[in-house]
Formats: structure tokens, sequence, C-alpha cells
């Protein structure tokens, strides 16, 4: 039984002053610290210094581990360039991956925040560490695969994977599926594996017109992935339109990562079907994808992608390369936004008891040190200064044990 004291709390959006939280693995009150001192008396008091925030723990739900060895394998600039070499040497980055490394990587996003993270999977080589952290993990079992004649056999491993991940269920470990994209993965499979999720109330997630190239193919056939499939696996033509692929997750929310091709219909279609949209911005800068239009999504989250297509995987580095890359929206307002999108609306999407400074919430806390001169103590100011500022977190809780 825990109480801990920062000046600044994040409240659903807004900042409270002058008061702490109870919590033991959840939290169990919020109010001024001599009112809870009273109330629990034999409780452990935390105090951090003057220019602290307590944010809700931060939510990266799409990361790819798998390629985490890669550091200048890849190829940047072109989306179907970089894809080509994923191809060439995709062998000799998951052959270089180790548990080390995945701790590693897990603990620069720890270290950012990061108390909650989805893990993409398409082979199964991450579930042992996965299964080990203290973070919680999302673990989302990719299907990919565009040949009909495979489908029977990449279905039936898919099964095998998502089995061996439930069996490894537990508090900090919750099994999910992901669809690889409409370019990559033949209806029928998009069909049982939504089935599944349906019958098992399984999250979903799913790359979506992430690149030009990949518009391009889905609606006329042409672009950069004709050679690309001609080259693969002797295909001339896409399996998926974006209007079948988007119909196929009706009566299913999910979490979509990208988006930037997508038009404001397209993105108002989402809204209007309860999904969410990942927004991945350094990833879609590296790959020239160009830029989402997150001005029209209503519940956007942040996800860092993975390293075949990132430098780092810090949240508050994504978060600033967000509030570089929108130039034309409104500073203070979209530094707001993306801390939501990192909390509360990733909670939502993947309805978790996390994301909020409230009780019953899990106690997953990330603080943070502000700089000395902040004058201007509003929401929005704050969010800004905590993005442009800070590199580290002082501290991190999970389920109320401190672990970073």
């Amino acid at each position: 039984m825990r109480i801990i004291s920062c000046q600044y709390i994040f409240i659903e959006g807004k900042i409270v002053k002058n008061q702490a939280v109870a919590f033991d693995k959840k939290i169990l009150k919020i109010a001024p610290l001599n009112e809870l001192k009273q109330e629990f008396d034999s409780a452990e008091i935390i105090t951090f210094p003057k220019g602290c925030v307590l944010y809700p723990g931060f939510i990266n739900p799409h990361v790819h581990l798998e390629f985490s060895a890669n550091r200048a394998t890849l190829n940047y600039g072109d989306f179907i360039e970089w894809l080509n070499s994923v191809i060439e040497y995709r062998e000799e980055l998951v052959d270089r991956l180790d548990e080390d490394l995945i701790k590693f990587k897990a603990q620069e996003m720890l270290k950012s925040g990061v108390t909650t993270f989805g893990a993409i999977s398409s082979f199964g080589a991450e579930l042992e560490v996965c299964r080990k952290l203290k973070q919680r993990v999302i673990y989302f079992n990719e299907i990919i695969g565009s040949n009909p004649a495979a489908v029977d056999a990449l279905f039936a491993d898919f099964k095998n994977r998502l089995e061996t991940s439930q069996k490894a269920k537990s508090s900090t470990l919750i099994p999910a599926v992901a669809i690889h994209s409409p370019y990559s993965v033949h209806p029928i499979l998009i069909r049982e594996v939504l089935k599944i999720a349906k019958e098992q109330n399984l999250t979903v997630t799913a790359h979506f017109l992430e690149s030009q190239a990949e518009r391009e193919w889905l609606e006329n056939g042409t672009g950069g992935f004709l050679d690309f499939f001609i080259n693969f696996s002797n295909t001339t033509k896409p399996i998926n339109t974006i209007e079948g692929f988007l119909n196929a997750f009706n009566g299913c929310p999910a979490l979509f990562t990208h988006g930037v091709q997508a038009t404001k219909e397209e993105l108002e279609t989402l809204n209007k079907n309860g999904h969410s949209l990942i927004h991945c911005p350094r990833s879609n800068r590296l790959l020239g994808c160009g830029r989402a239009q997150i001005e029209y999504v209503d519940n956007l989250l942040l996800g860092t992608d993975g390293l075949s297509s990132n430098y780092s995987l810090s949240i508050l580095e994504e978060m600033r390369a967000a509030l570089m890359m929108h130039h034309k929206a409104d500073l203070k307002k979209l530094a707001l936004k993306l801390i939501n999108a990192a909390t509360q609306n990733a909670a939502n999407a993947l309805n978790l008891n996390i994301g909020k400074i409230e009780p019953n919430y899990h106690a997953d806390f990330a603080i943070f040190k502000l700089p000395n001169d902040l004058k201007d103590e509003s929401a929005e100011n704050i969010a800004l200064h905590t993005i442009l500022n800070c590199n580290s977190a002082q501290a991190v809780y999970i389920d109320g044990e401190e672990i970073f």
C-alpha cells in the first residue's frame, strides 16, 4: 500500500495540483496528501520533487520486435525499396535476434514511460521473452500470405501460434491477432481469422494504406507492387480491394496502423465503425509514405513501429516527430492530443483497464520531471514540455510495482 505525491497529475486530459494517489496493484483513491495519510496511515509515502508530473503509463500499441537487430541493413526512403530489402535480409536479421536484445529494446520503451505495448509477431520468436517482461504485452499473432494454394498451411500455422500464446496468457501477456495488410493476406484468411477474433473476443490490428504504392496496387493493379508481386509470387492482380478489406472488419473494431494514404472519407469510415488509427510518423517519414491526415481521426493512437523502419522505440521521440510533422496543427492542442493518444485512447482501443489515473484502474504510472522555469501550468503546455524536454521517465510503475 503506497501513496504517491507529484506537483502535477494528468487526469482525463487535465492537470490537477495538490493531489496524491493511493494505490496497491490498482488505484484506490485520489485526494490531497494529508487526507490520504489519515485514511491510509500505514501507507508508504513516495514524494517526487517539484516540477514532476504523474501520467498513466504510456501505451505503444504497434511494435515489431522481430527486426530489432536492424541498424543500417535495410533501405530507407522508398517503401518498395525498403520492402525488397526486408525480403532480402529478413532471415539474417531474425537470426541476429536474441533474448537480450529484445529485453534491451523493451527497456528502451520502459525508459520513455511505456508500460504496455503491442508486439506484432509473424513467427512467434518473441513469445517466451515477452512472457518474462514486467511490461504488459498485447501479443498480436500475425497472419500473412496471399497464395491461394498455401491458405490451409498458413491458417494452420497461425492457429498453432495463437494457441501457443493462449497457453502463455497471464495478467501481463494478452494474446491477440493481426492481419498484415490488404495487399498481403488472402480474403479467406482474413475471414477465418476475424471469425476466431469475434468468437474469442480477441483484439485485432492490421496495417492499412501505408504507402502510395499500396493504394495504386489495390485500386489499379499498377505501381511498384506490380513488379514486387510478379517477382515474389508471380501475381499480377490484387487479391483485395480497399472497400472489401474494410467491409471484412464490420462488427469487429480494429486498430488500423498507418493509414497514410487513406482519404478523408475512408478515415471517417474507420470512425463510424469504431476503429482506431495507430500513427507512426517516424516510420512513415523514413519509408517515404507521406503524412497521415490525423485531423480526421476520432480515436488516434501512437506507435513506434519496429526498428525495421525506425531508429528507436522511444514513445517520447515519436511524439516529438509528430509535433514536427503536423506543422499546421495548433502546437499545444496537438501535444495534448498525442498524450491522450498514448494513454486513454490506446487503452480504450485495447479494452484494457489502464490509461487513466482513476480508482479501480491498474496502477501503471510514468513520472516525468519538467523544466524548472515552467510558468504556464495548463494541461496543453505541460503536455508540450513533457514531449519537448523529457528524454526519460523519472520512475515507472506497473501494477503498483516500481519497475524503473
